[in-house]
């Protein structure tokens, strides 16, 4: 019997993301600290919407950045639930019993 690979696709695809919303996060703190170029508040939203959800959490709680925003820290926490409950349904619904 052949194996789906949607949920190993979908992982490494999320995978990527939380690491890139990870970066970025600690990429804007460290720029807000030194007065460089910002990242855009856009660019955050659309990398944590699109499955960086559970990075951008974990980077702004790391990083102490954009934790006094209350539509960051809401936002990024609703969507971190949201990844972490699409990861787990990929997982019942994509692997063989």
């Amino acid at each position: 019997m052949e194996e789906n690979p949607m949920f190993l696709i979908i992982f490494v695809y999320m995978a990527i993301l939380t690491v890139m919303a990870f970066v970025m996060m600690k990429i804007d703190k460290h720029q807000a600290q030194n007065r460089g170029q910002r990242i855009p508040e856009k660019n955050l939203w659309t990398v944590a919407i699109f499955g960086g959800g559970i990075g951008a959490y974990l980077g702004m709680m790391a990083f102490r950045h954009k934790t006094k925003h209350t539509n960051f820290r809401i936002g990024f926490l609703v969507l971190a639930l949201l990844d972490g409950a699409f990861l787990i349904w990929s997982y019942q619904n994509f692997l063989p019993n």
